[in-house]
């Protein structure tokens, strides 16, 4: 109980006083997981889409691949980046690891399946209602899904919010391919598990409820710029 007093105590010091370290922590652990969210968001909602517009042969096994990638390992993807761009791998010479832009490709592996799965979910349920217009309409396939993705741009929100989510708290893909080294990789998941590893369990819960705070603010913002649940809305 100590401990967590301390933690809290620590982190309003740190925000009060504004600590470069924490802000420079702090501002790159938006950089890293925001990209990555972008970046996922412009791969799987479409992907999500086009797989509840079309119908094909695989249709339902390549559903079931995209719902087990939702639960790939971290640190098994983070493994794989790293052998592909260490020295010795095929993109070693583009020079990307232990850099900022080696924890985005991680983080985009790791989270567009989940955005892909649930925009899938979100569209086939708005894809029953619009199918028999669109079909009349004489829609061509960009066009259904381009109408889908607009018009459930909000549930769409939810699935790069969980991807954002589930980025912001990742820790085992960013250490390995980051290498968490100070003032280059190191986010708030990596500055904490150091300072677990240290024993500064004050600071280490200092920097969770950061982190925890963080996450809650993108979230509120991105809902109140949205317009999400405005007035009469649910």
């Amino acid at each position: 109980m100590n401990d967590i007093v301390e933690g809290l105590w620590q982190a309003a010091r740190l925000v009060v006083t504004l600590d470069p370290g924490l802000a420079e922590i702090t501002l790159r652990s938006l950089q890293v997981t925001v990209t990555a969210t972008v970046i996922a968001s412009a791969i799987g909602l479409p992907m999500g889409a086009w797989i509840a517009v079309n119908r094909f042969r695989l249709r339902r096994f390549a559903i079931a691949i995209l719902n087990a990638l939702m639960g790939l390992p971290p640190v098994v993807v983070g493994l794989i980046v790293y052998v592909l761009l260490s020295r010795s791998g095929p993109l070693g010479v583009l020079g990307l690891l232990f850099t900022p832009t080696a924890m985005i490709i991680a983080q985009v592996i790791i989270i567009t399946p989940i955005i892909a799965s649930i925009s899938h979910q979100a569209i086939r349920e708005l894809w029953a209602d619009y199918h028999d217009l669109l079909i009349s309409l004489h829609a061509t396939r960009a066009q259904r899904i381009k109408t889908l993705l607009w018009d459930g741009r909000r549930a769409l929100m939810t699935a790069s919010l969980a991807g954002f989510g589930r980025a912001i708290g990742e820790v085992g893909a960013i250490m390995i391919v980051g290498g968490n080294i100070d003032h280059a990789t190191r986010v708030l998941t990596t500055a904490i598990a150091l300072e677990t590893g240290k024993g500064d369990f004050g600071l280490a819960l200092a920097l969770g409820f950061v982190l925890i705070a963080l996450a809650i603010a993108v979230n509120l913002a991105l809902h109140m710029l949205s317009g999400t649940e405005r007035g009469s809305r649910w």
